[in-house]
């Protein structure tokens, strides 16, 4: 038992070398050979594990998937979760935005690599995938939580990659600021809203053209989220 706890540990190690080598040198600079180094372990020691270059960066993928995995899970219930989950999707400390840039630099590389793109969906879908508990906790209607989870997972991806490439100044509550204000929108939306008051006495209904509501009027269905932003 100890002995596979310390190659759980070792591997892990190695693929946070990984990562760092990625980083900082980029895709071509990522062999056994370098990562061993960056990981201060004989280059014979990872030949078994990781092989070939494309293992290393199938593993440095699943790793980005491993940890925000964990995080989420360690997120207490309650009516903060929501809004929880989403932060840990944004790269808001020093780890998270290595994450994020070892999801960019390998995401990209999937595009011409068959053997990471099986990789790359599985990460694109576990955060789709969490955008959607996101959606469903915030009791969005049926009909509406799949545009809701694809506007919200667009979301969350757009401010990541803005938030990387952003200069260091800027800061990111403006990010934090953006999901509240989201979640806020969701949580309206989701309310059951009360019907609209029956004309006044003497006063006639408002005019419509073809069985149709006039132009300009809200055309969203009471507790609808599908609306457009703002609505």
């Amino acid at each position: 038992m100890p002995r596979v706890i310390d190659t759980d540990e070792r591997n892990r190690r190695v693929t946070e070398a990984a990562w760092r080598v990625l980083v900082r040198e980029g895709i071509p600079a990522l062999s056994v050979r370098k990562v061993a180094a960056e990981a201060g372990l004989p280059p014979s020691s990872l030949r078994y594990t990781f092989p070939t270059q494309a293992s290393l960066r199938i593993r440095a993928y699943d790793l980005v998937v491993e940890r925000l995995a964990d995080r989420v899970a360690s997120i207490a219930p309650g009516a903060d979760w929501a809004r929880a989950v989403l932060l840990e999707l944004l790269p808001l400390d020093e780890s998270r935005r290595l994450e994020m840039e070892i999801t960019v630099v390998l995401g990209t590389a999937a595009m011409a690599d068959g053997a990471l793109r099986a990789t790359h969906r599985t990460a694109h879908q576990a955060v789709r995938d969490l955008c959607e508990r996101v959606v469903r906790a915030l009791e969005v209607t049926p009909e509406c939580v799949r545009v809701e989870t694809e506007r919200l997972h667009a979301m969350v991806d757009g401010l990541a990659l803005h938030m990387i490439r952003q200069g260091e100044s800027e800061g990111t509550d403006w990010a934090v600021g953006v999901v509240d204000t989201h979640l806020a929108n969701l949580e309206r939306s989701s309310s059951p809203q009360a019907p609209p008051p029956p004309p006044a006495l003497g006063e006639r209904p408002r005019p419509v053209e073809n069985g149709r509501p006039e132009k300009g009027r809200n055309l969203r269905r009471p507790g609808s989220g599908c609306g457009r932003p703002g609505d």
